[in-house]
């Protein structure tokens, strides 16, 4: 159906456009408002905000280690590597934010596995924080905008998710496949994107299920990494000294591209490839027709690395890159289950502080300057008061029973 529907009431239409208004208001006032609140002190990289908005963490220069060697996970960008500000939404986006967001706040059950008829679950505590006001923008962004569709894909996403076990995958159940450093998250690029190395000369594991897995470990790994205000992930592939037998089948890539492309949209901000052997020339030419365009624009072959990281961050065994690090599983992989377990708590907490919203800045969840979503709606409303968790859920939205 469309997009703008009409309520079944006049009375309900009054109601929706008074919320609605009051949605696109607050939609447009997360940047712009301040927040009172304390700081938590606790890691989404474990920051405190300042006076000025810039956390400590943010404000201190990134070193490497004074003996040279790096040999854990890089936390921090380099000072001065900042996302890009966000584009302002317009009226209409954030009409249609209003809409998907109405919808999904709704969502008490969904189907347990992708078949057809499949049973439902109730939703999860984890599903609601997962739909955050930046993820429903981004599959928004990924549908050109079309409400029904961006909807239809973040079921389709949560699903997946469930029946995939996404979220079960453990350190301990990925390490195998990893003690070679065949995938190492290290440092950041010039807009504070995380960067994901993918070594496919270093393949130690015959081709299975958990091959998969581990990408799949690996990318939610790099969104724990993330700083405030950064959503996008840095992509870095050498296939330096990689036989033709560690590339991946064709069935094998039809199934990462249906995990970045479908599952992940919007999370890949650069792709840097490098060093490719003729037959992974043929390789990426069988699976071009399965690339999205704008993953395709976001892709650079044999490309100078150091115009995208910076090379005090940028692996030695990458294109002039000056970091010093070996890759070594038994310093290496509880580091980054360490670190990456302290963020999740923390992102996790700032939720649940802020009322356990569906809707909720990951900005503020990875501990910005940005405010939580309640205090946008008190501050847009002129309420002393918070409403109800769900009642302000579809409050904002201002669509609460719209059909799309």
């Amino acid at each position: 159906m469309a997009d703008n529907a009409n309520l079944s009431t006049p009375a309900a239409s009054d109601n929706q456009t008074q919320a609605s208004s009051r949605a696109q208001s607050a939609a447009s006032s997360f940047k712009s408002t301040s927040s009172n609140l304390p700081s938590t002190d606790t890691p989404a990289t474990s920051t405190t905000v300042t006076e000025t908005g810039t956390s400590q963490e943010e404000a201190e220069e990134w070193e490497p280690p004074k003996d040279g060697q790096v040999k854990t996970p890089i936390t921090k960008p380099m000072k001065g590597c900042k996302p890009a500000p966000a584009k302002p939404l317009t009226s209409e986006e954030q009409t249609k934010y209003a809409t998907v967001l109405a919808q999904v706040s709704q969502w008490e059950t969904l189907p347990s596995t992708e078949k057809k008829n499949a049973p439902q679950a109730p939703v999860q505590d984890h599903e609601r924080m997962w739909l955050t006001r930046d993820c429903l923008l981004r599959y928004l962004r990924a549908t050109k905008w079309n409400t029904a569709n961006a909807i239809k894909r973040l079921q389709s996403t949560l699903t997946w998710r469930r029946e995939y076990g996404a979220d079960t995958f453990t350190s301990d159940y990925i390490s195998p496949e990893n003690e070679t450093g065949k995938q190492v998250i290290q440092g950041y690029d010039v807009e504070g994107r995380p960067c994901l190395y993918l070594n496919p000369a270093k393949q130690n594991t015959k081709m299975s299920d958990r091959q998969i897995h581990h990408l799949c470990y690996m990318l939610d790994r790099t969104v724990d990494m993330m700083p405030p205000g950064q959503e996008s992930a840095c992509l870095l592939i050498n296939f330096k000294g990689a036989a033709s037998g560690n590339v991946p089948s064709v069935g094998q890539a039809r199934t990462v591209l249906t995990i970045l492309q479908t599952h992940s949209p919007e999370r890949l901000g650069k792709a840097l490839i490098g060093e490719l052997p003729w037959y992974v020339n043929t390789f990426f030419k069988l699976i071009s027709a399965f690339i999205d365009p704008v993953t395709k624009e976001k892709m650079k072959f044999n490309e100078d690395m150091k115009q995208y990281v910076p090379a005090a961050q940028l692996w030695k065994a990458y294109q002039g890159g000056e970091l010093n690090f070996e890759y070594d599983h038994a310093a290496y992989w509880p580091a980054l289950a360490a670190e990456t377990d302290k963020r999740r708590s923390a992102y996790r907490e700032r939720w649940e502080k802020a009322g356990k919203r569906i809707g909720e800045s990951e900005e503020y969840l990875r501990g910005g300057a940005c405010p939580p979503l309640a205090e946008v709606e008190r501050k847009v409303s002129g309420e002393k008061n918070p409403v109800g968790e769900k009642d302000a859920d579809l409050a904002t939205a201002g669509v609460a029973k719209m059909t799309v």
